[in-house]
């Protein structure tokens, strides 16, 4: 049994690692890299690299039990509309439930194929499965997209039609086929193939993460298990999330609080852990945040996966500063490279600010940046890009382009938009990090470019005049105005995590708290919260300690709150359900529906006991599968009975939920 763990963080900007003595529960070293989006391994072994470096004296390789990674990144893709090309095979759907599956909206471009098939409520068989409409549909997909979804009307009760298709598939095609039932017990079949289509379009996503990290073992001489962190901050094996990724939504949140209620101590608490792309919140109690019952929500669709109840809001250290005419200044929910960071590591973008700035025109338009994904591979590029759009995307390279270099038209403005909306490049522009770096807040990157930066936007837009001597205060304050609307919309939105209600944006006494005031004419007001706030995350001691101050509470940002999300996946563990059903049949006796064929009983209480059994062994098997050493495992049992009847006489259905927790084997 082997006491040290190391936990992996890949974010948007980041990718953090730490090693942690779990017998002494104390991390040992941590590390950062750049998340290198071009080729996720650089950065994954940048940062493995220079944590086992840093513990060497202590920690073997050959010592490491547990290998465990939580990521944004696939959450992210969604959002963003990333992923591979997927073909959706619909059994038993009519026009209606395509409609309430949103695939049209959400994934477009996804080929959408309705066959006969699916089952009744009861499990028994709706319609015969058309093969051969099946096939035929193959013959025509083949080769246009990289993986599968399959879904079937109540498959939940019988998940035989999805099983034949599933093999069907893989047998035809070789490509990845995930089926809707394995991905949730609920009945709604609309949501669960729009699950299932989500889960397809990130699985070689995953994959190439896996095995980036595994890659990153082996050249350090790791051999421990790998796991992944899912949504709802438990572990899974890494060949398991291969299969499920969709379960990793919100991995990276949920790993944060995890990792929050570790070094903090505390078990009842309010977080925020703000990156460089999200703030994330969520109210903890007992250490462990609550669920979010409804299904965790991929841009404006919910999936079925069940993950953190948590408030997220595209408000991070590399938010993309914007000024309106009226001189407004907001942040915007999109990220953009810092330009303070790429300044540090290429000096030609400071002699390109000078330039700019000595020339006079354009200036704001001149502080942005366009650059390729570190670790990128042309050879790699989509194979669908017209002539124009692989000549301007020849242009631009890893080291810093002004965007006043390449762009020269409408024309290649919009391809270049498309170009960062599909991952193939970057864009490098001023933030509230780069702010920070004017205040003097942060000190990591360059401070002479984010000074250049905020004095040409300063001036294009009437914050900075001409007057030398004005110059630096002008400066100054127009960074804290940057500084004023972050600490501002991060208090909106622990206000909104506190209530469990949404405000309006100018809701008076919520807007005077945020802004650090306390009277509206003759009212004096405070909102204060009543549990402790723990911050987390990189630009968290920044903004944080005002924060805490306006909401009259003190933060708590815990010693090791920069890699909170990879303490939490280091310490996780393995925690499924299972979940069986029982149900009065028509002709009399009862149905148990459980992962295979139905069950048929004609006594209420041998239909109980053997769903308890079949549902304790259904969630152990799940943790076992996961390589988990099994801990607990407690069953839940929800029934609906004929009132006045005692015992089991007058049952008509039940739910039984069994919840496993494992240790990973070697941990």
């Amino acid at each position: 049994m082997s006491s040290f763990n190391i936990g992996i963080d890949t974010g948007g900007t980041y990718t953090d690692a730490v090693v942690i003595d779990t017998q002494q529960r104390k991390v040992l070293a941590s590390a950062k890299a750049l998340t290198t989006r071009g080729d996720l391994s650089i950065g994954v072994l940048e940062s493995l690299q220079r944590v086992l470096d840093v513990s060497r004296a202590q920690v073997d390789p050959q010592q490491i039990g547990l290998v465990s990674l939580s990521t944004t990144l696939a959450t992210n893709a969604l959002v963003e509309g990333k992923g591979s090309a997927i073909a959706v095979i619909l059994l038993g759907f009519d026009d209606t439930m395509l409609d309430r599956s949103e695939l049209k909206t959400a994934l477009p471009a996804a080929k959408v194929v309705r066959i006969a098939g699916g089952h009744k409520y009861d499990g028994s068989e709706l319609t015969a499965l058309d093969e051969i409409t099946l096939l035929t549909e193959l013959a025509t997909i083949t080769g246009t997209v990289d993986a599968y979804a399959v879904a079937g009307v109540y498959s939940v009760r019988n998940s035989s039609h999805e099983r034949r298709v599933q093999a069907l598939i893989q047998a035809k095609t070789g490509c990845p086929v995930t089926a809707s039932c394995d991905l949730s017990e609920a009945l709604n079949g609309p949501r669960r193939a729009l699950t299932a289509a989500f889960n397809a379009r990130i699985i070689a996503m995953i994959v190439a993460l896996i095995n980036a990290v595994q890659t990153a073992m082996q050249a350090q001489g790791i051999h421990a298990p790998l796991m992944i962190v899912k949504g709802d901050g438990s572990l899974a094996s890494a060949q398991a999330v291969m299969e499920k990724p969709i379960e990793t939504i919100l991995s990276g949140p949920a790993a944060s609080v995890i990792g929050a209620n570790f070094i903090s101590g505390l078990t009842d608490f309010i977080i925020s852990d703000i990156g460089g792309t999200t703030t994330d919140v969520a109210i903890v109690r007992n250490g462990w945040p609550a669920l979010n019952e409804k299904g965790a929500m991929v841009g404006m669709h919910r999936t079925m996966v069940k993950a953190i109840d948590m408030r997220t809001i595209g408000l991070g250290g590399d938010s993309e500063v914007a000024v309106d005419p009226q001189g407004t200044v907001s942040l915007q929910p999109n990220r953009v490279v810092p330009v303070a960071l790429i300044g540090a590591r290429w000096p030609s973008v400071q002699k390109a600010l000078e330039s700019a700035l000595a020339q006079g025109m354009g200036l704001g338009i001149a502080t942005l940046f366009l650059l390729r994904p570190e670790g990128f591979n042309a050879a790699s590029d989509p194979t669908d890009l017209t002539a124009a759009e692989k000549s301007l995307l020849a242009a631009i390279g890893e080291e810093p382009k002004p965007w006043t270099q390449v762009v020269s038209s409408v024309s290649d403005r919009r391809r270049v938009l498309r170009f960062v909306e599909r991952g193939l490049v970057q864009l490098a522009g001023f933030t509230p990090s780069d702010a920070a770096h004017v205040l003097a807040l942060q000190a990591q990157w360059s401070k002479e470019v984010a000074d250049l930066t905020c004095l040409m936007i300063g001036r294009s837009y009437g914050k900075v005049s001409y007057n030398e001597a004005k110059r630096e205060a002008e400066c100054q304050a127009f960074a804290q105005e940057i500084f004023e609307v972050m600490v501002a919309k991060s208090i909106h939105v622990l206000l909104e995590s506190l209530a469990g209600s949404s405000f309006a944006a100018n809701d008076p006494l919520v807007s005077l708290v945020a802004h650090g005031q306390r009277l509206l004419n003759h009212l004096q007001v405070s909102l204060q919260p009543s549990i402790p706030l723990v911050a987390v995350g990189g630009p968290a001691p920044v903004f944080y300690g005002e924060v805490g101050r306006r909401l009259g509470v003190e933060t708590i940002i815990p010693v090791g709150s920069e890699v909170a999300n990879a303490i939490g996946a280091a310490i996780g563990l393995i925690r499924v359900q299972a979940v069986v059903t029982v149900a009065m049949r028509e002709p009399g006796g009862f149905t148990l529906h459980h992962s295979g064929e139905p069950l048929i009983f004609t006594d209420a209480s041998q239909a109980l006991a053997e769903a308890d059994c079949l549902v304790r062994q259904l969630a152990e098997s799940k943790a076992q599968q996961m390589d988990g050493d099994v801990l607990t495992t407690e069953v839940k049992l929800e029934r609906l009975d004929v009132p006045g009847l005692t015992g089991d006489v007058g049952l008509i259905s039940a739910t039984l939920t069994a919840e496993c927790l494992a240790r990973p084997i070697g941990v």
